[in-house]
């Protein structure tokens, strides 16, 4: 986990993929970023989350008047907030919005779903690369911030994520998918994954210094797995 800025009133970190954001209600002792922050800064309160799956960007306050200004700002929508995801499929149109009411599933704990009874759900994406072989790597801006936002968005479109066992159609991407005839198992002729998690990163995010009122932007370049998973996408496409 790497602090990429830091000052008295708030801490912005890239988080890895299979870190937890805060401590999990049920099973408070597995590994999470605001326990590990706490350690070396001693006062660190959450402000919003990313899924354990999701990497990129992550903020928390340092102070009570910290975290109450940046909750507002995350509440009133202020926010910039940018994710990189790579889908099945190409949207039709290049830039778009999608607006789909989100409702947690009735039977399935845990997971979204579309629904007109749901809370307001407003993402904007645009085509970043097409990678061939019906893959291509988009831009998503969320305006709101519901639970797996984008991931049920995209699938509603019939653009999922191409790793998403919860809304898409496979748990894992091979290389064996991508080169088919061409490629040759090794030795053992175990296959290691390209991606076995969600490719979603959060790119940038932008808001208002707390204190100073100062605009703060930040970037974060795509993990080593999404880098890889792009690089063989276009070499096979």
């Amino acid at each position: 986990m790497n602090a990429i800025y830091t000052d008295e009133s708030l801490i912005v970190i890239e988080k890895p993929s299979g870190l937890l954001s805060v401590p999990d209600r049920y099973l408070p002792e597995i590994p999470n970023a605001l326990e590990s922050l706490k350690r070396k800064y001693g006062e660190v309160r959450p402000v919003h989350r990313l899924d354990k799956e999701t990497s990129g960007l992550l903020c928390f306050a340092r102070t009570q008047d910290a975290q109450r200004s940046l909750s507002q700002q995350f509440e009133q929508r202020s926010v910039t907030k940018t994710y990189l995801a790579i889908i099945e499929g190409t949207p039709a149109i290049e830039i778009g919005e999608i607006d789909y009411a989100l409702a947690p599933h009735p039977g399935k704990p845990g997971r979204m779903i579309v629904s007109n009874k749901g809370k307001d759900a407003t993402s904007k994406y645009r085509i970043k690369e097409m990678l061939g072989n019906g893959y291509t790597l988009a831009e998503v801006k969320i305006l709101t911030g519901r639970t797996h936002q984008i991931r049920v968005h995209m699938a509603a479109m019939g653009n999922p994520l191409v790793v998403d066992a919860f809304y898409g159609r496979r748990e894992r991407l091979l290389l064996s998918e991508i080169k088919g005839r061409r490629y040759r198992p090794n030795r053992s002729g175990e296959e290691r994954p390209l991606l076995s998690r969600v490719p979603l990163h959060a790119h940038t995010l932008a808001f208002e210094h707390p204190d100073s009122g100062e605009e703060m932007s930040f970037t974060s370049d795509m993990p080593k797995d999404m880098r890889a998973a792009v690089a063989q996408l276009r070499k096979w496409g």
